[in-house]
C-alpha cells in the first residue's frame, strides 16, 4: 500500500492578482482522514479544490507547482480532468443533488461512463447508498425526487452518487457546515467508515470535528500551510503556536 495519496510540491494558486496559497508543500497520508483547518479566506478551500482541478473551472485562476496522484502530476496537459474527476470525487458544503430521483441521482455518474446495463447500474446504486448509510431510509422511495430529502439526507446522497463511480479519493468542503447536530454525527460515522476503503481529505472550521475523525491536520493562515502532522500533536501544540492560539479561539 502507497504511503502517501497526494505529494504536493511548491504550490501557488493565483486568482488575478490575488494568491490564495503560497508555496505549499506536503505529503498526504493513504487511508486517513486528513482534515485541513484554518481562518476564513485562509486558502484551505483553494488548496482542496486544486487536487481535482476543480480550480481550472474558475476564470483566470493559475496555478504553479506540481500536484502528484499516486506519482503522477494531474496538471500535465496529457490527464483527462474527467478521469481524474471520477477517482478524486468532490463533496461540497451546500448538499448539491440533481433535480431528479434518488435513483437517477446515484446512477448519473455510471450514465456518464456509458454503462448501460441495467442490473449493474441497479446493484451499483443499492450498494452506494448503503455504503453512504442512506439505503434503508430510501430504498422505498428511489424513484422520489432527490430534493424531497433533508439536508443531511441529501448530504449522503451525494456522497453516495460520489461512491458509485468507485473513487479512490472523497474530498469534503465543509460538508457538515449547514447539518443539524444529528446529521452531522452521521456524516461523521459514515467517513469513519468509508476511511478503511476510500482516502478522505476534509475542510472544516468544526475544531471538535477535525479533532474527533481526523488522524493528520494541515493548519493554513494567509494562504501559507503553518502546520501539518498527526492530529493529536496538532492539538496539543502550546497556547504560544499559531496553531495553539487559533485552536483557543484567540484568533481567526
Amino acid at each position: 500500500m502507497e504511503k502517501h495519496i497526494f505529494e504536493i510540491k511548491n504550490l501557488n494558486i493565483y486568482y488575478h492578482d490575488f494568491q490564495a496559497v503560497k508555496n505549499v508543500s506536503v505529503a498526504i497520508p493513504s487511508y486517513v482522514i486528513t482534515a485541513i483547518i484554518g481562518p476564513s479566506g485562509c486558502g484551505k478551500s483553494s488548496f482542496l479544490r486544486s487536487m481535482n482541478r476543480m480550480n481550472d473551472l474558475i476564470p483566470n485562476a493559475k496555478l504553479t507547482g506540481e500536484i502528484l496522484f499516486h506519482g503522477v502530476n494531474i496538471y500535465d496537459p496529457l490527464i483527462s480532468e474527467v478521469n481524474l474527476r471520477r477517482r478524486v470525487g468532490m463533496v461540497f458544503q451546500k448538499p448539491n443533488p440533481f433535480p431528479f430521483s434518488i435513483f437517477a441521482n446515484v446512477a448519473y455518474g455510471l450514465k456518464i461512463q456509458n454503462i448501460k446495463d441495467k442490473a449493474m447500474i441497479a446493484e451499483r446504486v443499492e450498494e452506494s447508498l448503503k455504503r453512504a448509510f442512506l439505503w434503508d431510509e430510501v430504498k422505498d422511495r428511489l424513484k422520489k425526487p432527490a430534493l424531497e430529502l433533508s439536508g443531511g439526507q441529501q448530504q449522503r446522497l451525494c456522497i453516495a452518487r460520489a461512491l458509485a463511480v468507485y473513487p479512490d479519493t472523497l474530498l469534503l468542503d465543509e460538508p457538515c457546515s449547514s447539518l443539524d447536530p444529528l446529521a452531522t454525527a452521521k456524516i461523521e460515522e459514515l467517513l469513519q467508515k468509508l476511511k478503511k476503503e476510500v482516502n478522505i481529505i476534509i475542510v472544516t472550521h468544526n475544531l471538535q470535528q477535525a479533532k474527533r475523525i481526523s488522524e493528520y491536520v494541515g493548519f493554513f493562515n494567509s494562504g501559507e500551510l503553518v502546520d501539518f502532522g498527526p492530529t493529536k500533536e496538532i492539538f496539543e501544540r502550546s497556547a504560544q503556536s499559531m496553531v495553539g492560539r487559533y485552536i483557543q479561539g484567540i484568533f481567526g
